[in-house]
């Protein structure tokens, strides 16, 4: 095998490998806002049931980026996104909130 054969076929097999690192997934949700941190730029949520993720519960999500955060009051009843990287990672985003 030639160096730049050997070289590119190593590059190729990096990449692959990289690609098969876990990915985060993307659940939509519908909850309603019980309380607002802005410290920690978190909502309580009461939340349905999030994909195959989580069964539906109360709890503090975190919020991203900071634009979503502001949309938020206590007691909209919203639609969003959780984005999950990890069992330990995850945020809320892309929220609606349905009209009162």
């Amino acid at each position: 095998m030639t160096m730049i054969t050997r070289r590119t076929g190593l590059t190729l097999m990096a990449a692959l490998l990289a690609s098969c690192g876990p990915k985060e997934k993307r659940y939509s949700f519908k909850g309603e806002i019980k309380a607002l941190d802005p410290a920690s730029k978190s909502a309580t949520i009461d939340a349905g049931p999030i994909g195959d993720w989580m069964e539906p519960m109360t709890m503090s999500y975190p919020v991203q980026p900071d634009s979503e955060f502001q949309k938020l009051h206590v007691g909209d009843r919203i639609e969003a996104t959780m984005v999950v990287a990890s069992n330990t990672k995850y945020y809320v985003t892309n929220v609606t909130v349905a009209a009162k």
